[in-house]
């Protein structure tokens, strides 16, 4: 049987948030939610949603839900996680879960306390490349790693299709470094410790727009991550894909642009592509990260429906996060901070 949720959030996301849903079935989407009614009904319209309100209380009083899905902006996540827990509702919310720390360490305690189910939709750990990635590494084909570069480098103006995110005081930690982080976590294991530093290179945004990150993982893995959405024109851009290169000592693997997973030992160099799968609802320009939104809704549904555990619970992400902020307080010390 279908599993019943309401989408509270009408913006750049929802609709391929909803496309997902979709593509992979087992759900039925009953009511949207937007603060912006019109927003909500366009959207409502568009996909065949028979219910529309610009009220979260009014929404749970009249809703019978299994669950919500949270694709707001990351300002009003608290309000509508603690609301669905107030109701005894089960909350999918988009990343980064709160603008601040103890904020989010607030809404996992008041999930946890309420029994509700509260996981975070943290889709790039579900990208094909990284599990093909993943996979290599768990193979022992290189041994242990003991250095790891992750790129998320690109000229795409991301800012054009989402301008609210120039007016934000954290950007790129905040947006993409909570997604680059979690993979770090994912492939190597809990940080002991990181180093931060940050530029603003547009100058008509309030955040930072490049950062790199250096930490120690898993007891064995210096990982340096460097992010950047300057726009500045680069030879290869092969935007959302995230780049990796990692040494062991019996070889190296390596992700390249167009997908290609290279595993280099003494025997030599295997590669293979890992592709994302093609979606026809997918914007060209996030292919690989809207294909990663389908396998990442279908281990939460799992979830919801008893078969199988989340990988991205709202007490696991919070590790991710934490890892976020470390980094801006090492960021404005200049100093390297220990986890």
């Amino acid at each position: 049987m279908s599993l019943r949720f309401a989408m509270i959030g009408a913006g750049f996301w929802a609709p391929f948030q909803l496309a997902a849903w979709k593509e992979l079935g087992g759900t039925a989407c009953a009511a949207m939610l937007d603060t912006n009614r019109a927003k909500a009904e366009a959207l409502a319209q568009r996909f065949g949603i028979a219910s529309v309100y610009s009220d979260g209380h009014e929404l749970l009083r009249k809703e019978q839900l299994d669950f919500v899905d949270v694709v707001s902006d990351n300002g009003t996540h608290c309000h509508y996680v603690h609301l669905a827990a107030a109701h005894r509702v089960p909350v999918i919310c988009q990343k980064p879960m709160a603008p601040v720390l103890p904020e989010a360490e607030k809404m996992v305690e008041t999930c946890r306390q309420a029994g509700v189910p509260f996981f975070i939709h943290e889709n790039y750990r579900w990208q094909a490349p990284i599990r093909g990635l993943k996979e290599a590494l768990e193979s022992g084909a290189i041994g242990t790693p003991f250095r790891a570069r992750i790129d998320g480098i690109s000229s795409f103006p991301d800012l054009k299709n989402q301008p609210f995110l120039a007016e934000l005081e954290q950007y790129i930690l905040a947006d993409m470094g909570t997604h680059l982080l979690d993979v770090a976590r994912f492939l190597f294991g809990e940080a002991e410790t990181i180093y931060c530093q940050t530029r603003r290179v547009h100058p008509d945004i309030k955040g930072e727009d490049v950062a790199t990150v250096m930490m120690k993982m898993g007891g064995e893995t210096t990982v340096l991550c460097e992010l950047a959405l300057a726009e500045n024109p680069l030879e290869h851009d092969c935007f959302p894909q995230t780049l990796f290169f990692i040494e062991g000592d019996r070889g190296s693997i390596e992700v390249a642009p167009n997908y290609w997973l290279r595993v280099t030992t003494e025997t030599g160099t295997h590669a293979r592509r890992c592709p994302p799968p093609r979606y026809a609802w997918a914007d060209p320009d996030y292919h690989v990260v809207h294909a990663s939104m389908v396998p990442c809704l279908g281990n939460l549904l799992g979830a919801l429906q008893g078969r199988c555990s989340a990988e991205t619970t709202a007490e696991d992400n919070l590790k991710s996060l934490r890892l976020v902020f470390a980094s801006y307080d090492s960021a404005r010390s200049g100093q390297l901070v220990r986890l």
